[in-house]
């Protein structure tokens, strides 16, 4: 077992949730295009270096294929109490925009710290998915 417990829930250095409150998060599009030869990072240091910073899920295409990397920031509890949504990242394939990333989160991500304006210029509206019928 490790000497810190955050480490065996997150497999990081995250603090673990207080209990009725969900901390900021992260999701890595990690299938066809991300994380994939076909972009260029190294991916694995890049999930890596976001899991120091927050809880991260790998999820399989994300259907933006044209943005990869995508990273989407969802906000703590806080901040979708302030009305905060989630926050679309493309083209996230610099390891200093990962490090932006990674202290936006540390200082409390969407609704709770001002979003860096350097992370503008990879935001982008997420897709809307369509209704089945």
């Amino acid at each position: 077992m490790s000497e810190n417990p955050a480490e065996e829930v997150f497999g990081s250095t995250v603090p673990p949730p207080v209990k009725g409150r969900v901390p900021c998060r992260i999701v890595v599009c990690r299938d066809c295009c991300c994380g994939s030869p076909k972009v260029t990072g190294d991916h694995a240091a890049q999930t890596a270096r976001l899991r120091g910073a927050a809880p991260v899920r790998v999820s399989e295409c994300l259907d933006v294929c044209d943005q990869a990397n995508v990273v989407v920031v969802q906000p703590s509890t806080e901040g979708r109490a302030a009305g905060a949504r989630p926050v679309w990242l493309g083209l996230v394939n610099d390891p200093d925009a990962t490090e932006d990333i990674a202290a936006w989160v540390r200082a409390g991500g969407p609704g709770v710290a001002p979003r860096p304006a350097v992370l503008d210029l990879y935001a982008f509206a997420p897709p809307r998915r369509r209704a089945t019928t």
